[in-house]
């Protein structure tokens, strides 16, 4: 049944980024498609809230939730910015980085000190991006480092990795449906004042011109409504660190989609890229 769970995850993952790029692509603010996704996901926990006992719900999991939702919702943010503006079969494997991220975190705050194998998988994570571009690009670690949607992208993953920490802590205090059904509820009034602040007219165009792609839009809701299912599954049955493992495999995926749907360029050196990267992830996610 994990097995199920962790590929459904994956699958989801991996397509509902095609999703927001094809609609990126079609002229959609960013910000609108993050607002759209969480007003179909609010649409779609309505009717569970009829079976969900929220009076026992403690002031506890809705602290943690509370934070859960602000981080996830700025992280979506970024990452829609993202994916807008890079490859995706770079997008995807940069995901690699949420290790990275996750390991300096609690090296700072923790101060759990990584040990040998752990400096080894960051260090071949780092190699591994930069095998995402061609040498023709420059010196890589320049182009990377300064390359806009790869900014944004550091920027979502950061804040998902620390969103990870409360989600979590709601899921254990609660139930994996309960947790996604609030995600949403919760993220949807912050995606709203995200819109209201920074993007204005434009969502009064955006909004006119959904219906041509209502299809994406109600595809990219249930997406990313499964997709939170099923990772905080995962979260309730499997240590954190397992999870993010096995996440990582998602990358490959992606490199394919780019290439197939997207024509993007360099499929085998990114391929070759992701795997390397998978494999210093998995490198830190199993020290002792």
């Amino acid at each position: 049944m994990e097995l199920l769970i962790l590929l459904g995850r994956l699958l989801t993952s991996s397509y509902s980024n095609v999703v927001q790029k094809q609609l990126a692509h079609a002229g959609f603010h960013p910000f609108y498609i993050v607002l759209s996704a969480y007003a179909l996901i609010s649409l779609l926990a309505l009717p569970f809230l009829l079976f969900i006992p929220i009076h026992t719900l403690s002031a506890e999991f809705w602290f943690n939730m509370s934070l859960a939702a602000l981080f996830d919702m700025t992280a979506g943010l970024f990452m829609v910015l993202a994916v807008a503006r890079t490859d995706l079969s770079v997008f995807g494997p940069l995901n690699a980085y949420k290790v990275v991220f996750s390991t300096l975190l609690a090296l700072v705050f923790l101060h759990e000190i990584p040990s040998m194998q752990g400096f080894i998988g960051i260090a071949i994570i780092i190699l591994g991006s930069f095998l995402l571009f061609p040498p023709s690009k420059g010196v890589p670690l320049h182009h990377l480092f300064r390359d806009r949607g790869v900014q944004y992208r550091f920027l979502s993953i950061l804040l998902f990795s620390i969103g990870t920490l409360p989600l979590k802590n709601a899921v254990i205090l609660s139930t994996p449906l309960t947790t996604t059904l609030f995600w949403g509820l919760l993220g949807l009034p912050l995606a709203m004042l995200a819109n209201r602040l920074f993007v204005h007219d434009n969502i009064a165009q955006d909004f006119k011109r959904s219906r041509a792609y209502a299809s994406h839009f109600v595809g990219l809701g249930v997406l990313i409504f499964v997709l939170q299912y099923c990772t905080l599954i995962l979260f309730s049955q499997m240590l954190i660190a397992y999870s993010l493992a096995l996440f990582q495999l998602a990358m490959v995926l992606q490199v394919f989609f780019g290439h197939k749907i997207f024509n993007e360029p360099h499929f085998y050196r990114r391929l070759f890229a992701s795997l390397v990267m998978v494999a210093g992830s998995l490198l830190v996610l199993t020290t002792k």
